[in-house]
């Protein structure tokens, strides 16, 4: 069929290019924009894009086809994802709570809870299935060959100062040394500068800690006369606060060579310097959460659990609140744990001999508000935060442990309205027990409803890039490798359909249904490398389903490899929204 060899030929011009997925851990650092998430989410939107493109082959009456397409499946329009972690007195997570015990407010209005799971951390990995070209045989691996954790360390660089940053690298490096061999880091700068992929190379991780430095951009452009801090330039430029704005002008008389000269154009110069101080702290903060989404995008393409560490001094959002809260939502749909580090421990005072008394006056006040980021973060997202505390390694020990048990509630908005606008959420829990609930404090409205494709796209990629098993429709895969030669390998993946055991719709005499059937490839590594989607149309007689499909369906996908190890998943999709997703590692010697 024309859209099959169309496809087949893009997949095997996808192989020539990889995604680079055995990437030298000594090359140059890249910027997080051009690295590989984009490129590996951008491949599976192709497939799923052309696929919506080319016209389906005239089957000819035929009761089973299969071609390349997207079914449109049912989608969920609107929801909202609520992450919480209850925990007791003592600090421990609560795991025994029922969908019934939760209360959700969106703008303190009742909502119905549609969605409820409970996440526990995953306990290993499932048998491997390895082979040759004449049999497929099951036999467990010696060691689990896939990563299971991944572990992103986002250096904010552009906010801490050296002393600060210098001591959480070495932190970083000793918490390094504590991960098993399943799990991989990765590490990011806010400033986009010095980053490393995910990878098990320690030595190139202790490399990149050693290239970190402070790459501020506001304190070196910053006027010294008024000493305007960030804080104080929101205060008096989007909070109108006049009391901020006379002490920058006290400041601005005190601190002028000849206070005289400017004793009429003080306020003008205040404020001026005040704007000047607001572009360059938004700029930053945009920055940084640029990153922080991005980091996420690169991360939600990795298998298995994903939790990013933020090691930051905080740092204020500003009038960016909506684009807070979108990292939050990417990190929520993506299922990634953010938590956050206070790096400045116990020494939070502000040195006398380098600021201004304006400054020194609202120090507290930021330090509090730069906090309140790093918190949002874990509290939304099932992270943990750390803060006022000197001991680096028992901070990272804590806020790198995933919590013990996790609630996720699902919820969809009614009459929401597409304007953008913040909605306060509160979770409350009917228990007599003193209990603390962690957890997001608001989203912000969508501004554009997206189609019913783009959210079918979405759920098959976060489908595919997820490592939790679900077998709602009955499906099992296996894996067989043929080696050609020494450095060369056929890897094929077989998935087997009960058919009798799916939900067909009866039409027209025929029982009906649709199967979207996608494999994807990882390396050892956890770097997705290629995917292949196939699209299974059924149009079957009473006999047929009774009798000739007792043994099934089976498809088949191969990939070009090299010898190695890899994580194959499986994600199968019916018409009427059930899925199965499956793992199966292979070594490929």
């Amino acid at each position: 069929m024309l859209s099959v060899a169309l496809l087949t030929a893009v997949v095997r011009s996808h192989h020539c290019m990889r995604f680079n997925p055995q990437r030298d851990s000594h090359s140059q650092p890249h910027a997080i924009p051009e690295s590989d998430f984009h490129r590996a989410r951008a491949f599976v939107v192709l497939l799923l894009l052309m696929s919506t493109q080319l016209l389906a082959q005239d089957s000819g009456g035929a009761e089973l086809s299969t071609h390349d397409e997207v079914t449109t499946f049912r989608v969920k329009v609107n929801e909202v994802l609520v992450r919480v972690v209850v925990r007791d007195v003592a600090g421990h997570a609560i795991g025994n709570l029922k969908k019934e015990d939760f209360e959700l407010f969106d703008n303190k209005k009742p909502q119905v809870i549609t969605q409820f799971v409970m996440e526990q951390p995953r306990t290993g990995e499932r048998p491997a299935t390895e082979g040759t070209a004449e049999a497929t045989t099951k036999a467990p691996l010696a060691a689990p060959i896939a990563p299971n954790r991944f572990v992103a360390y986002v250096f904010d660089d552009m906010h801490a100062d050296s002393a600060d940053l210098m001591r959480i690298r070495d932190a970083a490096e000793r918490n390094m040394e504590t991960l098993s061999a399943t799990d991989r880091a990765a590490i990011f700068t806010t400033s986009g500068q010095g980053d490393l992929d995910f990878t098990d190379d320690r030595a190139a991780l202790r490399k990149a800690l050693k290239s970190l430095m402070p790459r501020s951009i506001s304190k070196g452009a910053s006027a010294d006369c008024p000493d305007i801090s960030y804080y104080m330039a929101d205060l008096i430029i989007n909070r109108g606060d006049q009391s901020a704005l006379q002490d920058a002008t006290t400041d601005a008389l005190m601190c002028a060579p000849n206070p005289r000269a400017v004793q009429s154009s003080a306020q003008q110069l205040a404020l001026s310097t005040a704007q000047q101080m607001l572009v360059l702290g938004a700029h930053e903060t945009g920055l940084a959460l640029s990153v922080l989404k991005d980091v996420i995008r690169r991360i939600g393409t990795m298998s298995g659990q994903r939790t990013i560490l933020l090691l930051s001094p905080g740092f204020l959002t500003g009038e960016l609140q909506y684009e807070c809260n979108d990292v939050i939502d990417h990190a929520l749909r993506s299922q990634v744990v953010i938590s956050a580090f206070d790096i400045r421990g116990l020494d939070t005072f502000v040195d006398i001999s380098k600021t201004s008394a304006a400054v020194q006056k609202y120090a507290a006040q930021a330090g509090m508000e730069e906090d309140g980021t790093l918190s949002e973060f874990a509290n939304a997202t099932g992270g943990a935060f750390f803060k006022n505390n000197n001991d680096l390694d028992a901070g990272l020990r804590q806020i790198a442990t995933a919590p013990e048990y996790v609630y996720v509630l699902g919820f969809s908005p009614q009459n929401l309205k597409l304007d953008g606008r913040f909605h306060d959420l509160v979770v409350t829990v009917r228990d007599p027990r003193k209990l603390t609930i962690l957890t997001r404090k608001g989203y912000s409205a969508p501004k554009h409803a997206p189609g019913a494709d783009e959210e079918a796209r979405q759920e098959i990629e976060d489908s595919l890039f997820s490592q939790e098993e679900v077998h709602d429709l009955p499906v099992e895969v296996h894996t067989q490798f043929f080696k050609p030669s020494e450095e060369d390998a056929k890897l094929t993946v077989l998935v087997h359909i009960d058919a009798k055991r799916l939900h067909f719709n009866k039409a027209e005499g025929r029982n009906l249904d649709k199967l979207t059937v996608v494999f994807g490839l990882f390396d050892h590594n956890g770097h997705f490398i290629s995917a292949n989607q196939k699209i299974l149309d059924m149009h079957l007689k009473d006999d047929t389903l009774a009798n000739r499909l007792d043994s099934g369906i089976t498809l088949k996908s191969s990939f070009d490899v090299k010898p190695g190890g890899y994580l194959v998943r499986l994600v199968v999709r019916d018409l009427g929204g059930q899925i199965s997703a499956a793992n199966d590692a292979i070594e490929i010697p």
